[in-house]
């Protein structure tokens, strides 16, 4: 069984850019303004490293994944 993972946002440092729902539609969501969320800050199993992407494309590094 593969670790739990947890998404932590800075929605203060969040620009809007969204590349983070590009890359990982699944756990990234954009609110009206732009701004990212997720719906579960647990990453679903088999999306890890999708995750993992969509947070180090974060040119604000507004996101990080660690172990839940």
């Amino acid at each position: 069984m593969s670790q739990k993972l947890k998404v932590v946002i800075d929605k203060a440092a969040c620009c809007g850019y969204g590349v983070c729902a590009e890359i990982c539609p699944q756990v990234y969501k954009l609110d009206a303004n732009g701004i990212v969320y997720v719906d579960d800050e647990i990453v679903p199993e088999g999306l890890e490293e999708q995750a993992r992407e969509g947070a180090q494309a974060c040119p604000q590094s507004a996101l990080a994944v660690k172990a839940a």
